[in-house]
């Protein structure tokens, strides 16, 4: 049986040329998008990082990270809204895949030979 909701994880790294404004307006919009469609867990701002490589002429970028509960389908919807929104530079959502629970091994116990 299908679940009804799952839980993600979304990096996004948005782009500095609209200055710290531009990131804070981009970062209020996708929260909202992730309350009206599921439940947000956490968002993590990391802040304003240097880039591994250069993209679109930039150096950094400001990274932030969103955990939430949703419906299986609203992640598509929201990586075609970060596709074509101009400001994000880079974004990718994974499923949180729930820890399995490790149960200890039986040990068997020898009586001793004295007894």
């Amino acid at each position: 049986m299908a679940k009804l909701s799952e839980k993600y994880e979304t990096m996004v790294v948005y782009s500095l040329k609209n200055a710290e404004d531009g990131v804070k307006e981009l970062d209020a919009k996708f929260r909202d998008m992730i309350t009206s469609n599921g439940t947000l867990v956490n968002a993590d701002n990391w802040g304003k990082r240097k880039l591994a490589y250069e993209i679109d002429d930039q150096t950094d970028g400001f990274y932030v990270i969103y955990v939430y509960e949703c419906k299986p389908d609203f992640p598509a919807e929201l990586a075609r809204v970060m596709g074509i929104t101009d400001g994000v530079m880079r974004y990718m959502t994974v499923l949180k895949e729930e820890a399995p629970t490790v149960r200890p091994k039986p040990v068997a116990v020898k009586p001793d030979a004295d007894e």
